[in-house]
């Protein structure tokens, strides 16, 4: 993993720990250590070190949108009518919570981002009165996700 310009690496062990944990980070401490064979407290140590070096960023729970009603997922390319409006852009997208992910990209858009919706209504109500509303938005793209086939994390 590369943090600013440094190159962290992780040992076999690290490796096994972060694999039980992005398998299910409820995973109890005491049990991976058994599995692995080495102390709760050298696990503790170790996630420390990770946590430090950057290599760790967090935990979470996945909600299930679907469960929630939020059945349309769909990226959208925007294209912004000059580059300098990218971060005051990316300020208006951070304020609508169906946004879930934004990124800078090559190509034609300036920006890409995924959004969850109840259904295409909602859909297309956002992207007319939030998404193109906001000031240098020129025009979008969008792709309505019919199923994700992946989600997973970098294999370690």
């Amino acid at each position: 993993m590369k943090i600013n310009s440094l190159i962290i690496e992780i040992d076999g062990i690290d490796k096994e720990i972060l694999r039980y944990l992005m398998d299910d980070a409820r995973k109890p401490i005491l049990q991976i250590a058994n599995k692995i064979g080495i102390s709760g407290a050298a696990i503790h140590q170790r996630l420390k070190k990770l946590e430090q070096s950057g290599v760790i960023s967090g935990s979470k729970f996945t909600v299930n949108p679907k469960v929630l009603g939020y059945n349309t997922m769909a990226f959208i390319g925007i294209y912004l009518d000059k580059a300098s409006r990218n971060s005051e852009a990316v300020k208006d997208l951070k304020k609508i919570p169906e946004v879930l992910e934004c990124h800078y990209t090559t190509g034609n858009w300036s920006v890409l981002i995924k959004i969850i919706c109840r259904d295409n209504e909602h859909l297309m109500q956002l992207l007319n009165t939030k998404i193109q509303a906001i000031e240098g938005v020129s025009r979008t793209e969008t792709f309505i996700s019919l199923d994700q086939q992946i989600d997973r994390q970098i294999q370690l």
